[in-house]
């Protein structure tokens, strides 16, 4: 209630932008369906410096505070001080002063501290919250993909379930919260009208001090653009701009010519040390990381349902009544009243005798799952799909990708991380079986009592299991199986969190005394065939196998100087961290031809309109006008899903809401009822309408404001 969201959206961000109280993207679908919900708490947090101010008071008073004659918070004769961590490259550093002066207002101490992403990232991802090193800091996310399901949002910013950093593993919500977010998180419900009813508690739990106690506190969406020269042509995503596409390195070419040298400038990069486990999450630092590599299955930039990269076929079992809907050809969906996960599937992992723990060991009993995914990839997948030193893409590098995705959460791992145990517990949770059903093609299936709403979405990262699916980046067995050496030997660590822990090197694959250290470890492991995991991998690996590929990394070490390998359709070829330069370069094996994304141009965002009376009677039926366009033509009604409205009060109060109904070509109507008119109160009202499209996961948005006399 302190801060005046409106202000900051409309003076700070000249308008790019909306208020926001949660984290729930505006303009994508939860958002939309819970905009009512959401009206309800921007007008109970609104601004209200008094009521802030009434409550800080209390709050301090009983914390033992005293409010000094100078209007300043005293704790023992000392002022309270907070400390700001504030960043300087964009409009953060207006809004971190706000937040200072507004602090200030109501008796604090503010110590403003300008610092930008490389100086703060140190304080705000490494240090422990209990150094209090800072009090707040003014951080950025980015949604780099259309979210179709927000319900795992809570759960990443609220609880220690997600991301291995310090900050975030000394969140404590109260259990209520913890155990609802966990849920939605992992999508345990039966119906769409269970998670309606779930989806809104955490929304009311997130700024109540009896759940999350507003460890976030949120201020505006960002709305913003990317500025390109007319010579080139990049798709972006609606979520994600360009930095956040994974379709950019794909896609990115000049219009009249062939080749060249394309220059890109973003805000920021190297800000933090690249490693696949654990290590740089930022935006501009994944752009570049994405180039690098290649996926299984990627995200429509518009609409932000799954399609297939590399997998070739699909299938998704559902266990009947789950409300898993379908839009695309490309998977098969189909329901059985129960799904039995085959006795000899991967369930668990034995770090120490470093072997799988099957279903029939876990589960003497049997086990069922939810959702049984099976992908297959093509027939000459490892003829033609190679590592960025010259190595071949092989069985062995998913069944890693495996192994690694739950050995650093083990306790009796010598890779084990306390940071990432959380996430490995939660995945545990709904993970039911891994099992390589075919090697020729290869096939996998997976077993989850995890699903998504939407089919083409449970073939993703964790269910197609392509190896370069890690949390932060690509990686091949043998080069990300020179850091688990050195993660086990204490010379290095995968997660700042552990880095911190042990006082060692926060691990970088690309640059710094890191590769030093892993260059010491590609000798012993040439010297050795080292085989990470070797009860398991070495099925997969002959020893003339792991000579050929140390070898191939040595001369790549030797030609490139770092340990960054992938598939992707560009590879690292030099890095300059001072310069905060990166080169990357076509990769001349790419087995894709280059205009295969080329028909992601312009998304086909609906505008609306609404026109009607600008006063009603009260008791009277009330006729409102709706128009849906794109480029001023109508938009065709069968590419439209919905064109719904909510009416509000002068107080934010939903009063009515429904949807709207088609009488043309792009043009629809609301009629309000004698009823619901009869019900208004004298005041002034606001209609919004949202056009749903078929084509896009963005709605547009109109609105129209009248009065009751």
């Amino acid at each position: 209630m302190l801060y005046d969201r409106n202000y900051v959206v409309q003076e700070v961000t000249g308008g790019l932008g909306a208020v926001k109280l949660l984290p729930i993207v505006w303009g994508f679908p939860d958002y939309t369906k819970f905009v009512g919900k959401s009206r309800e708490l921007e007008a109970k947090y609104a601004f209200n410096p008094d009521k802030a101010k009434e409550v800080i008071t209390a709050e301090m008073e009983g914390l033992g505070a005293t409010l000094g004659a100078d209007g300043k918070w005293q704790f023992n004769g000392a002022p309270v001080t907070v400390i700001g961590l504030i960043r300087t490259e964009d409009e953060r550093k207006i809004i971190g002063d706000y937040v200072a002066t507004q602090l200030e207002s109501v008796g604090f101490t503010v110590d403003r501290q300008f610092k930008t992403r490389s100086e703060a990232s140190p304080i705000w991802v490494q240090s422990d919250p209990a150094e209090c090193l800072y009090n707040y800091y003014t951080g950025g996310w980015i949604t780099t993909e259309v979210d179709r399901d927000a319900g795992d949002n809570f759960s990443f910013y609220y609880t220690a379930n997600d991301y291995p950093i310090p900050m975030f593993q000394a969140y404590a919500p109260s259990p209520e919260f913890d155990e609802i977010a966990l849920k939605l998180r992992n999508n345990d419900f039966n119906t769409m009208e269970e998670r309606d009813q779930m989806f809104q508690q955490p929304m009311d739990l997130a700024l109540a001090d009896t759940g999350a106690g507003s460890v976030r506190v949120w201020i505006n969406d960002s709305k913003s653009f990317t500025p390109q020269t007319n010579k080139v042509q990049v798709a972006a995503d609606l979520a994600g701009a360009v930095a956040g596409s994974r379709l950019w390195p794909y896609t990115a070419r000049f219009l009249a010519q062939e080749g060249g040298v394309m220059r890109i400038a973003q805000p920021g990069i190297l800000v933090d040390p690249w490693n696949p486990i654990a290590g740089s999450n930022w935006i501009y630092d994944m752009m570049l990381i994405r180039a690098t590599s290649d996926w299984g299955t990627m995200p429509d930039p518009f609409t932000g349902l799954r399609i297939p990269q590399r997998v070739e076929t699909a299938t998704l079992v559902a266990q009947e009544g789950l409300p898993i809907t379908k839009t695309l050809d490309w998977i098969d969906l189909s329901f059985e009243p129960q799904i039995d996960v085959p006795a000899d599937a991967w369930a668990d992992w034995d770090a120490v005798n470093q072997v799988p723990i099957t279903v029939g060991e876990k589960y003497p009993e049997g086990a069922t799952a939810k959702v049984k995914t099976t992908v297959c990839y093509p027939a000459d997948l490892f003829d033609k799909v190679k590592w960025h030193d010259g190595s071949p893409l092989t069985l062995a590098d998913f069944v890693f990708q495996w192994i690694v995705t739950i050995d650093p959460g083990k306790e009796d791992s010598p890779n084990y991380d306390a940071a990432v145990a959380e996430t490995v517990s939660a995945f545990l949770a709904h993970f039911k079986g891994f099992k390589i059903s075919s090697t020729d093609p290869l096939c996998i299936e997976n077993y989850d009592d995890l699903y998504q709403l939407d089919a083409e979405n449970n073939i993703n990262d964790l269910t197609s299991w392509w190896p370069e699916q890690f949390t932060y980046g690509t990686g091949a067995w043998h080069s990300v199986g020179l850091g688990l050496q050195a993660d086990a030997d204490g010379k290095l660590a995968f997660s700042a969190d552990k880095a911190d822990a042990k006082g060692v090197e926060w691990m970088s694959m690309i640059a710094g005394p890191s590769l030093e250290i892993l260059k010491g470890y590609l000798d012993t492991a040439t010297a050795e065939n080292y085989i990470p995991y070797a009860p398991t991998m070495g099925q997969y690996v002959t020893a003339d196998e792991a000579a050929a590929r140390y070898a191939n990394l040595a001369t790549w070490y030797t030609e490139r100087n770092h340990f960054w390998i992938g598939t992707g359709p560009f590879y690292l070829y030099r890095v300059f961290p001072v310069e905060q330069t990166v080169t990357l370069q076509r990769n001349p094996d790419f087995p894709d031809m280059a205009n295969k994304w080329s028909n992601y141009g312009e998304p086909k965002i609906p505008v609306a309109e609404v026109d009607g009376p600008g006063q009603i009677a009260a008791g009277e039926e009330a006729t409102f006008d709706v128009f849906v366009t794109f480029k001023e033509q109508p938009y065709p009604v069968a590419e439209l899903a919905k064109v719904s409205y909510l009416v509000f009060d002068a107080n934010g109060t939903l009063v009515t809401s429904g949807d709207a109904t088609n009488v043309a070509e792009g043009q629809y109507q609301v009629v309000l009822g004698s009823d619901v008119t009869g019900a208004m109160a004298s005041g002034s009202y606001k209609m919004e309408v949202a056009a749903v499209s078929n084509l896009v996961s963005v709605p547009g948005f109109g609105s129209f404001e009248f009065i009751v006399p």
